[in-house]
């Protein structure tokens, strides 16, 4: 079982309205890999509660890791105020990241917050498969010179002001995107229209679920979702999405 850490902030900057990039110095960094997360614990000890991130970028070489999320809440907006040298206790990485296929082709699709874990993906994508990312967002754009570095982009965004107008879907469809496996982290529509288009491609598909977590080791059962297979800890057709995933198999997972 992992323990909490008191990690420290290297840097933060805002990247966008109310997104945040923070790079802390970590134990966790060690051992992390793409499409995991880490629990970030608030020093107001009225939000009891953890905020789970996900990791966008690894520097095991400098032992640190990199999260970029959105502020919604008090305890974001509190994180959103850390400096270079401030702690804050963590506890990480959690979760099962992807499987990676190197010797396929490789679709990643993210959409808006699900972005950032397609940074380290594509990194550790890069050298083995071709990679082709699709980001979705609804107008501002943030991470693009990180995701240009580490494979082919296309963007969408719902006002058309950049890429293309429309979703990731109509995306693919408008650049005749091809591949061999999906990889994909975003809003639950997204990933109901991302796993309807692979399933009538005939792909494999992963998606990284995006929920708000409270224990975040699989013993509380509060993140659950729906599978077509029954779960060897409850005994239902439910998946705890902290441990079991948040990365998935498209097929076992009912959106």
């Amino acid at each position: 079982m992992r323990e909490k850490e008191l990690a420290e902030v290297i840097c933060q900057e805002c990247i966008g309205t109310d997104v945040y990039s923070m790079w802390i110095k970590t134990e966790a960094a060690k051992t992390a890999a793409a499409g995991q997360f880490i629990s970030v614990y608030c020093a107001d000890k009225t939000k009891l509660l953890p905020r789970p991130i996900s990791i966008c970028q690894i520097d095991r070489q400098q032992g640190a890791l990199r999260i970029v999320y959105r502020v919604v809440g008090g305890g974001t907006r509190e994180m959103a105020a850390y400096q270079s040298g401030d702690r804050i206790e963590i506890i990480g990485p959690l979760g099962n990241g992807f499987s990676l296929r190197p010797e396929k082709k490789a679709i990643l699709i993210g959409g808006g917050i699900g972005i950032p874990p397609m940074v380290q993906l594509a990194e550790e994508l890069k050298t083995q498969a071709q990679v082709q990312i699709v980001a979705g967002y609804r107008d501002e754009l943030f991470l693009t010179d990180e995701l240009r570095e580490r494979g082919r982009l296309f963007l969408a965004t719902e006002d058309g002001s950049a890429g293309t107008k429309g979703t990731v879907i109509d995306a693919i469809k408008e650049q005749n995107i091809t591949g061999d496996v999906i990889y994909a982290c975003g809003p639950t529509p997204m990933l109901r229209a991302v796993k309807a288009y692979a399933l009538e491609q005939g792909m494999e598909c992963q998606f990284s679920l995006e929920e708000r977590m409270a224990c975040g080791i699989g013993a509380c059962l509060a993140c659950i979702c729906r599978t077509k297979d029954k779960d060897e800890h409850s005994n239902v057709n439910n998946r705890r999405i902290c441990k079991d995933g948040p990365v998935f198999q498209a097929e076992e997972v009912e959106l």
